[in-house]
């Protein structure tokens, strides 16, 4: 305790200060990175930091100099690796919860061009899988298909899951107010208990919802009915006004709800 006592007297409040902004820095960053390849970039750069500390220690000139030169590179290399993860650093600032009734404004119409969409390729028995990010990043399974960066419009959504044309496969995934992917593939649910009887894009969309916070819409092929996953369950039968209803709910009232929670 005496030691303690020592080192809260030696430090001042800009030490306090100081520490506290680099935790937030790094806590930040590592929520940037989760889930994407950058991980696997940065643990390499440690590797290459532990090595050249080894061969100090070890008094092993030449692969020290070698190494020494990679670092006269080290800023530019990370601003090429990390390109990506720099640039949507810089984005999130709009998700500040500052930002983020600005943002409701830009949700709602979304949401009506969603539920307009989803309504008319349910009539036409147009099969597909729309996925809503919301707090839990959706960075991988963005990756893994066909990048957007579009306007959500009932037009280019309709485009998209028409039959035979190159994206109507996986997932179509929404960031804030922007179609980020197309053609994306999701897990499966493993729940035993999911009937046989529900399809490929059912059973994605219950997995995406098991793993991350993220809801699904699902317009049935054979059926032509819609479907909402969210928080592992399955809500089937949707009805238009439902659907609005159910989006705005989970997207819109749930972010009210945690700005009120950060303001207390």
């Amino acid at each position: 305790m005496s030691a303690l006592r020592e080192l809260a007297e030696l430090l001042t409040w800009n030490d306090f200060v100081d520490i506290a902004v680099v935790t937030i820095v790094i806590y930040n960053f590592l929520l940037l990175i989760r889930g994407t390849r950058a991980v696997q970039m940065l643990l390499g750069l440690l590797v290459v930091v532990g090595v050249y500390q080894s061969a100090k220690l070890a008094r092993l000139r030449t692969l020290e100099t070698i190494i020494e030169s990679f670092f006269l590179f080290l800023p530019f290399a990370i601003i090429v690796l990390f390109q990506d993860q720099i640039r949507r650093a810089l984005a999130g600032f709009g998700r500040n919860p500052l930002f983020r009734r600005g943002m409701r404004r830009r949700i709602d119409p979304v949401l009506n061009e969603v539920v307009l969409a989803a309504t008319t390729m349910a009539a036409r028995r147009i099969g597909a899988l729309l996925v809503f990010e919301r707090q839990q990043g959706l960075r991988n399974y963005v990756e893994n298909g066909i990048r957007l960066d579009a306007a959500v419009s009932y037009d280019l959504l309709l485009n998209l899951f028409t039959p035979d044309t190159p994206l109507h496969d996986g997932a179509v995934i929404v960031q804030a107010d922007r179609l980020a992917a197309a053609a994306c593939f999701l897990p499966l649910t493993t729940d035993p208990e999911v009937s046989s009887a529900l399809g490929s894009r059912h059973r994605a969309a219950l997995g995406i919802s098991e793993e991350t916070d993220a809801l699904a819409i699902v317009v049935s092929e054979e059926t032509g009915r819609i479907a909402i996953a969210v928080d592992g369950r399955l809500e089937r039968d949707v009805e238009p006004k439902a659907l609005r209803a159910a989006l705005y709910r989970h997207l819109v009232a749930a972010g009210d709800r945690q700005l009120v929670a950060e303001a207390a």
